[in-house]
């Protein structure tokens, strides 16, 4: 794979759907805006441990929606919009996070399909509409937004060596990032066709685990030595609950199946990446790439998805979320419905299995926990260097100025937009203003 800055990406940063694509996100959004009505998932991890007060009574709708458009609306516009409109593939930012506060802002239940249905269709023929409006500027700021793509590759790579230093120390931190580096230093002489830091990553993420399980397994060995008792489920304060979240969750089984094969389908039809570094990936056509990158971000949610879910009785929009890496690799579309509809059906039923199984490691729930921390701040790194880029792209240093200095102002103001999402925004802001500089012929685009 050429993942040098100037690679043009396979999809053309285009956002023309066919009539099939069109159809399956809007029922989609429509399926997943009812779901959100009925509090049986949502797709925000923020909103969901609010949902049990919302779900037994104690809070409101109107109080609920409010939860979620503030957890939401920056990640909405300047994370999900700005990456779509870059990659030209959708994202679950963009398409779900909406569906999340309209389901849950509307009255009633049969209007909330029709919200969802009218925030698909606008993704749909509007995102395209802007996407040609925007190119067709003397100052083109989506193609230099392209330029995010290679350092949120390569320094997203680098997320499991971060979270083992953060476990483990220093020492095992150390190891891991000389193993991944020689790995991917390796890959890009032996295969370069292949993503360089696919291998690495794998690697990263097996030690994490297999350090956390040996940790965990010494720690039991000592507690069975030392005669410790493991607390009896029945004297468990939180069993009770995760058993009633667990059973009203699989009272929805067919309708969970139905939005495992939605979700499943979309993303095998490659107009959809789960993640920032995948929608990069599935762009420039590297579907098996793009899964392997998906999967090792599941071991980082599958603990924080099903400890909320049983906690609170709603389950994620997207579940474990391995139905996107499934969904890439997937042949045609009507094996990734069967397999979708399977993989959510299996997730629901064996949640409070999980739940029981994440008790007994602490260690490997933990290690969730790092890697979590880790793709945030791996990423966030990863997007301000790729603004800054696009920033001197469309506008050389008096870009970087504009953009900088509208991340720098988002910080001094106490972050109005997440700090993920900021310098996206910026360099969208900032490529709008340079338009306008332009037309009162105060500035002359950069070549190239």
């Amino acid at each position: 794979m050429n993942t040098s800055p100037g690679t043009v990406l396979a999809a053309g940063a285009s956002l023309d759907f066919t009539l099939a694509q069109q159809l399956t996100v809007i029922a989609l959004c429509a399926l997943t805006a009812f779901i959100s009505h009925m509090a049986l998932a949502v797709f925000n991890d923020g909103v969901r441990p609010f949902m049990l007060d919302f779900i037994q009574g104690r809070t409101t709708r109107s109080a609920t929606t409010a939860v979620s458009f503030g957890l939401s609306a920056g990640f909405i516009f300047g994370l999900g919009a700005p990456m779509a409109l870059a990659s030209g593939v959708l994202n679950p930012w963009l398409l779900f996070l909406p569906t999340d506060i309209l389901g849950l802002l509307s009255p009633k239940k049969w209007l909330a399909p029709i919200l969802g249905a009218g925030w698909g269709a606008v993704v749909v023929f509007g995102l395209n509409g802007a996407n040609n409006v925007a190119h067709d500027l003397p100052v083109d700021f989506l193609t230099a937004m392209q330029e995010m793509s290679t350092p949120i590759l390569f320094l997203f790579t680098l997320f499991p060596v971060l979270a083992i230093t953060k476990q483990f120390g220093r020492k095992w931190g150390a190891i891991a990032g000389v193993v991944e580096l020689a790995l991917v230093v390796m890959t890009m002489k032996l295969w370069p066709t292949v993503f360089a830091g696919a291998i690495a990553m794998a690697v990263g993420v097996l030690m994490l685990i297999g350090l956390a399980i040996a940790k965990d397994l010494k720690q039991r060995k000592a507690d069975r030595a030392n005669g410790v008792e493991e607390l009896a489920p029945a004297d468990d304060p939180m069993a009770s609950l995760f058993s009633a979240s667990a059973a009203r969750l699989r009272r929805y089984l067919p309708l969970f199946m139905v939005l495992g094969a939605g979700v499943c389908l979309l993303a095998q039809m490659h107009i959809f990446g789960g993640g920032e570094a995948t929608s990069f990936l599935v762009a420039k056509g590297n579907y098996s790439e793009a899964a392997q990158v998906d999967f090792y971000r599941v071991f980082g949610f599958i603990p924080l998805i099903a400890t909320t879910a049983l906690a609170s009785g709603a389950y994620g929009i997207a579940g474990f979320t391995l139905v996107y890496p499934i969904g890439y690799l997937m042949p045609n579309p009507i094996l990734a419905v069967i397999v979708g509809a399977l993989v959510f059906a299996v997730e629901v039923l064996a949640l409070s299995y999980i739940g029981k199984f994440l008790g007994k490691l602490p260690s490997v729930r933990d290690s969730s926990e790092h890697l979590r921390s880790a793709i945030t701040d791996s990423l966030q790194l990863a997007i301000l260097f790729g603004s800054l880029m696009a920033a001197n792209a469309m506008g050389a240093g008096l870009g970087i100025l504009i953009v900088g200095g509208l991340y720098l102002l988002n910080e001094a103001m106490g972050r109005p937009v997440v700090r993920m999402a900021a310098a996206p925004a910026a360099v969208i802001v900032g490529g709008i203003l340079l338009n306008v500089l332009y037309w009162l012929d105060l500035f002359t685009p950069v070549k190239g």
